[in-house]
């Protein structure tokens, strides 16, 4: 397999951790406690893996379709729903594969997801203030409120918790990713 093509295995194999990322998206769901309308959900895993494994377009793609079904198929609040999770997501799949791309190391993923988790919660915060108020309804004043003790931690939280399980799952799910079955790490 050529290095950077989409060939049908690869789509194959983005199709597959876009469905694992739904099955997550349904079946492991937990309200973050100081704002139960906001829910924490390991979906992103999977996205984060496939921009890992295969860079920053896609795991950008994987983001756009899981978005996609659970915004407009799964009832997750139409447009409104689809723009946060894919701003939230995409930008923290999209440093991971860039910046892992360039040096394959621990430490480079490591730093990548730390990159992510920063810039995605920054990213937020301006999102929540515009975006929020204009969908929502919500004054700007009040959204301000709630970045430091609502919406800074739960982004944290959330990009967070998802990028250790990335980190600690990346390097066995990317045997079958990339076809390498040896048991040696």
């Amino acid at each position: 397999m050529r290095k950077n093509t989409m060939n049908t295995q690869t789509l194959v194999k983005l199709a597959l951790m876009t469905a694992l990322s739904l099955v997550l998206l349904l079946l492991l769901r937990f309200p973050f406690p100081p704002a139960p309308f906001l829910v924490y959900d390991p979906a992103d895993v999977p996205i984060y893996i496939s921009a890992f494994a295969f860079g920053p377009i896609p795991g950008l793609l994987v983001t756009f379709v899981v978005c996609f079904i659970q915004a407009f198929m799964l009832g997750g609040d139409g447009l409104y729903g689809f723009l946060m999770h894919f701003v939230a997501t995409g930008v923290v799949a999209v440093v991971i594969g860039a910046v892992y791309n360039r040096n394959k190391t621990r430490k480079t993923a490591g730093r990548a997801l730390i990159i992510g988790v920063i810039l995605t919660t920054a990213i937020m915060c301006v999102m929540n203030i515009y975006v929020t108020s204009a969908f929502m309804g919500a004054p700007k004043d009040v959204v301000i409120g709630m970045l430091i003790p609502i919406i800074i931690p739960f982004n944290l939280f959330k990009a967070g918790v998802n990028s250790i399980l990335t980190f600690i799952l990346y390097k066995s799910i990317s045997r079958f990713l990339h076809n390498d079955t040896r048991t040696s790490r």
